[in-house]
């Protein structure tokens, strides 16, 4: 098994640019989150690039979750997981466990027909030392 990606060093700019797209995540404003990160995502380079890539994936599925589109939130969650499997279980002071464990029980949901968001299913992003 490969060793786990060494953890990012994000210049000013780029640590700015999380913390924005943290809040606007946990606002529930995914499509501007995927915005903000995909800029930052740009001038990433490495093995934490992929990280950040997932990232997007996700804000990018609970966009689609909350337009209704199950098949696009399905697809994105699949690609993000897949982008965030070769991540240790805390990277970058991100829970990826947690990311991904989320995932998973959304994917079932979508197996079993019980896809529908609600209220309650709003997440949220905490980057110990970030935010």
């Amino acid at each position: 098994m490969a060793p786990p990606p060494p953890e990012p060093v994000l210049d000013d700019e780029e640590r700015q640019a999380l913390v924005k797209g943290i809040g606007e995540f946990n606002a529930g404003l995914f499509f501007e989150c995927h915005d903000t990160l995909e800029e930052m995502w740009g001038g990433i380079r490495g093995p934490s690039r992929d990280f950040f890539q997932g990232l997007i994936q996700v804000a990018v599925a609970y966009y689609h979750l909350g337009n209704g589109n199950a098949a696009g939130a399905e697809s994105m969650m699949r690609r993000a997981l897949k982008r965030l499997e070769r991540y240790p279980s805390r990277y970058c002071g991100f829970d990826v466990d947690g990311q991904r464990g989320r995932l998973r029980h959304w994917l079932e949901r979508f197996a079993s027909g019980a896809g529908a968001a609600t209220a309650a299913d709003q997440p949220r992003w905490h980057f110990d030392g970030i935010t």
